[in-house]
């Protein structure tokens, strides 16, 4: 059959297009091979088949470029619209959160703000519980909720905050909200270009609202909330006020909670990854109320410059980051001292600018290690001291504790 040049050229754009959406998905080497070759295996004579083979392979160059180390067995090869196949039971997991605020007057101390209504999102988990924002609830005097085509609001009560990782549990306790709820299931971090959508109500309208992106960068970022430090994913999707507590999700599975974005800029906003989350949930089923994030105590300065690593007798081969500051209250301030140069945490080799290995070459800050751990767990630092490399082991303290993170 010989197509019109409209046809043809209608046709060759609708499979470019397939094709380069293709690219965003992490498949491996092998299967951009195997697509390849079925491609290429049309006459040459045919130049719409000519012009399939080279867009194959340009989208082969793109699929090795992002390719990751993660196996067949472990990601669906699948098109994107699969990313977002969990959206329909998302529906009737995500709520509006009512939320009714009275902050305190610091120019009167005396008194407290006029009170102001506000609102947010959140999702519920398994257990009867709702995962939303601490900055959607801060200040509450009380808290109502409101599932997606309910016209009925529900009073919600404070389980737990944590302020630093700008999150909280709330509890419903009529029955009959929970009538007909899908608890969502929390993933993992996903990789660099999956497809993920963010489920909220954002401002605009009162409607549940869906925005979809891909994945950015995985990286600590600065919580706007709880000024600290920790790991977040930056996405492309629409981030706006009232998205805040909403679920970002891949497939069926929670991959994060909305919470932030960057002023002044577009396209960019913020979720807070699982093991944040997982974190804060474990460390209030643990205890009955929130423990923290950990950290050393410490202030750190980079050895990339030569006569400073020659200054404090570094080999070579050697990787770490100087201390120039240590809390008074922290455990470390009795153990390491300044000028030590940390050389690993628990056995993990830090680098000249203070970052470590994170999945498929990608590098984040080392205190990523320290946040990750439960307050009163032990860390292995190894350090190198007048010339000679020790090992200490050192007990870590949540970051309320002493007021100081660890900063490079």
């Amino acid at each position: 059959m010989i197509l019109s040049w409209s046809a043809a050229s209608a046709k060759v754009r609708r499979l470019s297009f397939s094709l380069l959406s293709l690219s965003r998905l992490p498949l491996s080497d092998g299967d951009a091979g195997c697509r390849r070759r079925s491609l290429s295996s049309s006459s040459s004579s045919d130049p719409y088949s000519y012009y399939l083979c080279h867009v194959a392979k340009a989208a082969t160059t793109t699929l090795g470029r992002f390719s990751t180390s993660r196996s067949l067995s472990s990601i669906a090869i699948v098109d994107e619209s699969a990313g977002y196949s969990g959206i329909e039971t998302a529906l009737d997991s995500v709520v509006k959160i009512f939320t009714v605020s009275s902050s305190p007057n610091y120019l009167l101390p005396w008194q407290n703000k006029p009170p102001r209504e506000t609102w947010g999102s959140g999702f519920v988990i398994p257990g009867k519980r709702i995962v939303t924002n601490a900055h959607v609830v801060a200040d509450h005097t009380f808290v109502l909720v409101r599932k997606h085509g309910s016209p009925t609001k529900y009073r919600a009560h404070i389980l737990s905050v944590g302020h630093e990782c700008d999150l909280a549990i709330l509890r419903v306790d009529s029955e009959e909200f929970w009538v007909g709820m899908n608890f969502l299931e929390l993933g993992d971090i996903p990789f660099l270009q999956e497809a993920i959508a963010v489920v909220g109500y954002p401002q605009g309208g009162d409607n549940i609202s869906i925005t979809k992106g891909v994945v950015s960068r995985v990286e600590p970022t600065q919580y706007a909330h709880g000024a600290t430090q920790l790991m977040a994913i930056q996405i492309d999707a629409a981030i706006n006020p009232g998205n805040s507590g909403g679920p970002a999700l891949m497939g069926d599975k929670v991959v994060g909670v909305a919470f932030q974005n960057l002023t002044g800029s577009e396209n960019i906003g913020y979720i807070i990854p699982v093991p944040v989350i997982k974190h804060f949930i474990s460390g209030v089923e643990e205890s009955g109320e929130y423990t923290g994030f950990s950290s050393l105590g410490l202030s750190c300065q980079p050895t990339e410059n030569s006569q400073l690593r020659s200054h404090f007798g570094m080999l070579p081969e050697m990787t770490g980051v100087l201390v120039n500051k240590i809390n008074p209250l922290s455990d470390a301030y009795t153990i390491l001292k300044k000028d030590d140069i940390i050389l690993a945490f628990d056995g993990v080799p830090v680098a000249n600018d203070g970052t470590i290995p994170f999945r498929n070459r990608e590098r984040v800050t080392f205190d990523h290690l320290a946040s990750m751990k439960k307050p009163n767990e032990t860390a292995l630092i190894r350090v190198l001291r007048g010339g000679k490399e020790k090992e200490f082991s050192i007990t870590l303290r949540p970051i309320d504790d002493f007021g100081l993170r660890m900063e490079i």
